[in-house]
């Protein structure tokens, strides 16, 4: 892996890119990382991948409940889905959170 010290971008790949995709800097801004950034730029990924999948999933938890309120069955069951409302909001939030995080640390990749 190579990181653009221009930007941060991280390149995968034997060589260091000619062009930053994302800034345009060239060849010789890049540094190949060590295997300890590798590997947690690496693990970073995946965990990134895991938040936005649960993210995603709160999305449909959301539709679902609101197709639960809309029902309106009775009061019991309004409150569930309201309170699954909230909750998945709130997983959603901190997703964001954390993923910003990440971001600001380098763990992002």
């Amino acid at each position: 892996m190579w990181q653009c010290n221009a930007c941060g971008y991280v390149w995968d790949g034997e060589e260091a890119p000619e062009q930053c995709p994302k800034c345009g800097a060239g060849h010789a801004k890049f540094t190949q990382l060590d295997d300890k950034a590798a590997d947690l730029i690496e693990r970073a990924r995946y965990t990134n991948s895991l938040h936005m999948q649960i993210y995603a999933l709160m999305e449909e938890v959301m539709a679902i409940a609101e197709e639960g309120l809309d029902d309106n069955l009775d009061a019991g069951c309004t409150k569930i889905f309201e309170q699954t409302l909230v909750q998945a909001e709130f997983v959603q939030q901190a997703i964001k959170a954390e993923l910003q995080g990440h971001m600001k640390k380098g763990k992002w990749g």
